[in-house]
């Protein structure tokens, strides 16, 4: 699964990119919108709480029921007026027949043979059943009152009101279940104190009046009971995560996209803290089911891939799988530092000698995926990360292998693993045979990486322009500005050749591999070279103790 750039999050994002700006990864079809985060969470709960909800349901049925018997019931008795509420059928039928319900609507949340689906729309109806089985009780009275006073007794929220909170807090339910069904609990009052003040004959409010008195109080309601409503499900669906990764304890979440969320997690036993990356259902919402399997077939490959190769500069992969739910996670070493396109827009373009010392760390990562058969296809600023790593700075880790290609002898799957009609990689590290669909090999990357370089060192892209395809045709078709040009400071003749040389159509005209790339870069002559004090009083000046930034968040 691909994680993309990222809105502003943090410590990591200072400066955000516009949504749809040339340089990011484009993965929805031709003619679609993006996914809204909740679009699936709007109609569906988490396990954990689908597993509560018939105990929850039975509560607040059986509370529901005692609550009205003792309220009005009980109340009666106590002020010895029971036989004379019993002569007028208005006063206790609505009572008895809401009791009534509550229980029957207990009984069937114990029921195992039916499913927590079905007593989740029980429950629902329950709501809004009870809504107007408390306003008939509390109102269905006043056609005895012929004048005004009894109006001020039916102004303002009721309990009602109390009731769709109390239900809304003990029984959550889908978000966009819950608001349809709290909506219609709210104008229970409304209707009832219409119809009977109609029959009363009492015309003392105009419909504005009305409308302020009866209907906008329960309206506020509505928010502050979906509000509830939103944290327990979100709480449920924590819950739901930290049972089902076993070890690992959920921290706190470290960024979140349309495609899913990235979270500090703690292993309960090592005590070593990890990120975990979780890939929402919603992000596949619309898609057959053998689209769903090549994205399943997609993240796997990601997870097999990192964990495949052994370089220090590849992110460390501790686990993958799919939850009960279908969420996608995988459990990989939490980095502190920050990407390198957050570097260049926070403190500017680099001086040469640093942009050798970590471009040659990145081909140490890619020279062992391109000699294992893999090609990333996706080498931008924003998956490789640099970091502290025990006590040296300036460490380099590469991420993100969900483009991944596999070339290596055997391979029968489809490794490539994209839906029909996507765009594969980040338009403005794109290479031209990308683009152009041809076949691929690690030169691709080399490409991709001369981007990354050419961003290091002068703060800017290799091409830029008004859309996505604009810049994909200058990759195919336009020669680059020599980067010296846009560099700030003075630049070896050798290090803007070698990367013109990386930027090169053909993949012929490029360094034949990441080992070559990498001995090419340490044989640039330096005015002065990036040690390892240097990263460390950098690193002392400029960072703060701690980033533990995500390594990628999925948009």
């Amino acid at each position: 699964m691909k994680p993309e750039d990222p809105q502003p999050l943090g410590p990591k994002r200072g400066v955000g990119k516009p949504a749809a700006s040339p340089g990011e990864t484009l993965f929805l079809p031709h003619g679609h919108g993006a996914q809204k985060p909740e679009s699936r969470a709007a109609w569906t709960l988490p396990p954990h709480l689908q597993d509560q909800l018939p105990r929850r349901l039975r509560a607040i049925a059986l509370l529901y029921s005692s609550a009205f018997f003792l309220a009005d019931f009980g109340s009666s008795a106590l002020m010895g007026g029971l036989s004379e509420n019993f002569r007028i059928p208005s006063h206790w039928i609505p009572t008895a027949a809401s009791i009534l319900i509550g229980i029957v609507v207990a009984a069937l949340a114990s029921s195992p043979r039916i499913s927590w689906r079905a007593k989740l729309h029980l429950g629902l109806v329950f709501e809004v059943l009870g809504s107007y089985g408390i306003a008939l009780a509390m109102y269905t009275g006043a056609e005895q009152f012929a004048s005004t006073p009894i109006v001020f007794f039916m102004l303002g929220p009721s309990w009602v009101a109390i009731w769709m909170i109390v239900y809304s807090i003990v029984v959550p339910a889908p978000l966009g279940r819950a608001l349809l069904a709290l909506l219609a609990s709210a104008f229970a009052p409304a209707v009832v104190i219409g119809y009977s003040m109609q029959h009363a004959g009492l015309h003392v409010f105009t419909p504005g009046m009305f409308f302020l008195h009866y209907v906008f109080p329960y309206l506020i309601v509505v928010g502050l009971a979906y509000g509830g409503t939103r944290i327990m499900v979100t709480l449920g669906a924590d819950v739901s995560r930290a049972r089902e990764l076993g070890s690992y304890r959920l921290i706190e979440r470290l960024g979140q996209g349309g495609m899913g969320e990235v979270w500090r997690a703690s292993h309960q036993l090592l005590a070593r803290e990890a990120a975990i990356k979780f890939i929402r259902p919603s992000s596949i919402v619309g898609l057959g089911a053998a689209e769903t399997k090549r994205m399943l077939q997609r993240f796997e490959l990601e997870a097999q891939s990192t964990a495949s190769l052994t370089s220090a500069h590849t992110i460390d992969l501790y686990d993958f799988g799919v939850s009960e739910d279908g969420t996608f996670y995988y459990i990989m070493e939490l980095l502190d530092g920050l990407d390198l396109d957050l570097l260049v827009r926070r403190f500017g373009p680099l001086p040469p000698s640093r942009v050798v010392h970590l471009l040659s760390q990145v081909c140490e990562s890619l020279g062992e995926a391109h000699e294992n058969g893999l090609i990333h296809r996706d080498v931008k600023p924003a998956n490789i990360y640099v970091c502290r790593s025990g006590v040296r700075r300036d460490f380099i880790k590469v991420l993100d292998f969900g483009l991944v290609a596999d070339r290596r002898p055997g391979a029968t799957s489809d490794l490539r693993l994209t839906l029909p009609e996507h765009v594969i990689g980040t338009p403005a590290y794109m290479a031209p045979e990308v683009a152009l669909g041809r076949e691929l090999d690690g030169r691709s990357d080399l490409y991709g990486l001369g981007c990354v370089a050419y961003w290091l060192l002068t703060g800017r892209q290799v091409f830029e322009g008004s859309s996505v395809l604009e810049v994909v045709s200058k990759h195919v078709n336009v020669e680059p500005d020599p980067p010296s040009r846009h560099s700030p400071g003075e630049m070896p003749r050798e290090l803007d050749a070698l990367i013109l040389r990386c930027l090169e159509k053909s993949p012929e005209r490029r360094p034949p591999s990441a080992r070559d790339l990498a001995r090419l870069l340490r044989s640039v002559p330096l005015e002065d070279s990036w040690s390892e004090e240097r990263a460390e009083a950098w690193w002392g000046e400029h960072i703060s103790v701690g980033l533990g930034e995500p390594p990628g968040i999925p948009r």
